[in-house]
């Protein structure tokens, strides 16, 4: 239907009016658009050939989008479904949602899925992808839905969810929600229905916009809405994208993260382990890792005290009435430890004259910083009281999310809770977030955005009023420090609000750091108090802060950047010294006392190994320097520098090597600055 026979209708299209005709739909609207895949409609993604509605405003998604590659992944979920039921017809569908980078889908199969299956099946979807099928919306009641899709006992089972909430299945919201039910049909080009799944969408047009950037990753076990006490299905997880280029560049990505798992060098590079002895979630750090960590305490320990924070320290246990007065057993009593009972007093008989009492290991240090604070009287002279503590803490982490030294049960906080007037806390906070992203750039992090997470409506103590002045000022220090805020709604701990200070690697993935948190409530629950000084008693304001977050994940993360290569003021060994032939052992020994006198962390290596094993070694190892000396270096008095690249600095003096080695390591340097002024040289000089 032409625009000029049919009824206009007026529509605001990526912020410009439009005049269209009515029943205009987004396929018609951008048919100019190759890259875009579904519309914004007043908020809402909706399929292309959907008509728009008369006064909408209409925005353009693009496949790169972030929620363009969100449809792209859950059509190809979609088509790898159809594949699946094609190569095993008696397959049965779970959910297939989309998630951060891919899709998953689960399945009900007699067998589980092998890497040759998945081989056949990403050829199966080449032909599906190449058919050039159409992806259909159709609304349907409940008794429509049942019926097509009554081969399909987990989707019937959704269908019955929908009344009680569709949030009790894992991943179910793509599947079914709030409004109406929709069946997603796939047509061939003779328009015949040849698959078809119960689905929200929106999905794009056509199978064609897929091309050939996908790929199938893995398959698992997985239990039917993540509930151990369901059915067990087998689970394929893939990867979509825009371009080929784009999926080998993640696939690049991923190699590079498996090359970096802190895991994998944790062993090779000896710093610590995961032994079945102790349990899961509890590291253990050998010499080489506890240099390292610390190395970091150490450094930590120094700039709180410069930024005048006092030490403080609490015991890992506690009795569990602690937990009650501040909240943590109402609110978090699933992330503690079970408890201990002791201190029950028995008669002879056995029988119990006095009743023990519940003790837990801590999960948090907060509670224990406010004895300490309410131990005596306060002034507003004190304020901010700012205490600091390295302190042990323990939280009982689900088997399944424990994950090397990121995801652990037992770790090491490195904490701090601030104690000011209300006057004082925007001060206190920006000082807080310059301090925290100043020392995080001192150990190589300097990508940064953060994350504000505001009030859960359904978890929370203390007054809207109170939580709405805690989020404004935190909203307000966060703008003020120029980085970039994005939104965490209802992420917040139960006592406040927080910002996140957000981290990206050296490989682009983001980990959260440090957490700063504005809390009205606590000193409410222990009644803090200080004295003011019109001699009235106030409550303090209390600020949490977690720097690291644990020092075990900030390793596990720090790790995984420098690809276990840490810089020289960080690393185990820093200095490695290697004679070219055993006739220099004793010239090398005596460079390596020299820097171990000026407080270098140097090894000798006097091994059986022949010199170019002993380089292989000392570059396996990822030490910063090696020191090599031949004749004409002896004869000199002089050093050749070999770095982790590979190049070389031949003839330096002892007395400047060390020099230079001494303040490399003072001024934290970097491996481009180390290399800066060395020439690139694969010679032995001296040999």
């Amino acid at each position: 239907m032409s625009e000029s026979s049919a009824r206009s209708i007026s529509l605001t299209v990526d912020g410009l009016p439009r005049i269209v005709a009515e029943g205009t739909t987004g396929t018609e609207l951008f048919r100019d658009r190759r890259d875009v895949v579904v519309a914004r409609v007043d908020g809402d993604l909706r399929d292309l050939d959907q008509p728009l509605p008369e006064g909408s405003t209409v925005e353009a998604v693009t496949i790169e989008s972030p929620e363009g590659l969100e449809v792209l992944r859950h059509s190809t979920a979609h088509v790898m479904a159809q594949a699946v039921q094609q190569l095993r017809q008696d397959a049965k569908l779970g959910i297939g949602p989309y998630i951060t980078d891919g899709f998953y889908f689960d399945f009900d199969v007699e067998e589980p899925f092998t890497p040759e299956d998945l081989k056949q099946l990403e050829k199966m979807m080449l032909k599906i992808v190449n058919s050039n099928q159409r992806f259909v919306r159709r609304v349907v009641s409940e008794t429509e839905a049942i019926e097509a899709m009554r081969n399909e006992p987990y989707k019937l089972e959704l269908i019955g969810l929908k009344g009680g909430g569709a949030e009790a299945a894992e991943g179910a919201s793509q599947e079914v929600g709030a409004g109406e039910l929709t069946i997603y049909e796939n047509l061939d080009r003779e328009g015949k229905v040849v698959w078809q799944d119960l689905c929200r969408g929106p999905h794009l047009p056509n199978t064609k916009l897929i091309s050939n950037a996908y790929a199938l990753t893995r398959s698992s076990a997985a239990y039917w809405r993540g509930n151990q006490a369901n059915k067990q299905l087998q689970r394929i997880y893939g990867t979509a994208w825009p371009t080929k280029d784009a999926l080998k560049a993640y696939q690049e990505r991923i190699a590079e993260a498996e090359r970096r798992d802190h895991r994998k060098l944790g062993t090779e590079l000896d710093l610590f382990s995961f032994p079945d002895e102790l349990g899961s979630g509890l590291p253990i750090f050998h010499p080489k890792g506890g240099i390292i960590r610390k190395e970091m305490e150490d450094y930590s320990r120094a700039r709180h005290t410069e930024a005048g924070y006092e030490f403080v320290y609490t015991p890992h246990i506690t009795k569990g009435h602690l937990y009650e007065v501040s909240g943590h057993l109402d609110w978090y009593r699933d992330g503690m430890f079970p408890p201990m009972q002791v201190d029950a007093e028995l008669n002879e008989d056995g029988t119990v004259r006095k009743p023990g009492q519940d003790y837990y290991l801590k999960p948090m240090n907060c509670p224990m910083h406010n004895l300490i604070f309410r131990s005596r009287g306060r002034s507003y002279r004190e304020l901010p009281l700012r205490l600091f503590e390295f302190g042990s803490v323990y939280r009982y982490e689900k088997s399944g999310v424990i994950h090397g030294l990121t995801r652990v049960r037992g770790m090491t906080q490195d904490d701090a809770h601030i104690y000011c007037t209300r006057e004082q806390m925007k001060d206190e906070l920006t000082a807080t977030l310059n301090f925290v992203l100043g020392l995080l750039k001192d150990y190589g992090l300097a990508d940064f955005y953060l994350e504000l997470s505001t009030k859960d409506p359904e978890k929370y103590v203390g007054s809207d009023e109170v939580w709405e002045e805690a989020t404004r000022t935190l909203a307000e220090v966060a703008a003020e420090s120029g980085l970039e805020l994005v939104p965490d709604p209802g992420g917040a701990a139960f006592y406040g609000p927080k910002i996140s200070v957000q981290a990206r690697d050296a490989i682009g993935r983001t980990w959260q750091m440090s957490t700063i948190q504005l809390d009205f409530n606590l000193p409410e629950r222990f009644e803090l108090e200080y004295q003011a000084a019109d001699g009235s008693r106030q409550r303090p304001v209390m600020i949490h802060r977690a720097l690291f977050g644990s020092v075990e994940r900030f390793m596990g993360v720090l790790t995984e950047h420098y690809a276990g290569a840490f810089p020289a003021w960080l690393a185990p060994v820093q200095v490695v010294g290697i004679p070219v032939a055993e006739a220099f052992n004793d010239y090398m020994a005596d460079v390596v006392a020299q820097l171990r006198a000026a407080g270098v962390r140097a090894d000798l290596d006097l091994s059986s190994d022949r010199f170019p094993k002993k380089i292989r070694t000392a570059s396996k190892d990822k030490v910063p320097f090696v020191l090599i000396a031949g004749g004409e270096d002896a004869e000199a008095g002089a050093v050749s520098f070999r770095f982790r690249d590979g190049s070389q600095d031949n003839g330096v003096p002892v007395a400047e090597a060390i020099e230079r080695i001494v303040r490399a390591i003072r001024e934290r340097a970097t491996d481009a600055e180390l290399t800066s002024g060395s020439a690139d040289s694969e010679s032995v000089p001296g040999s």
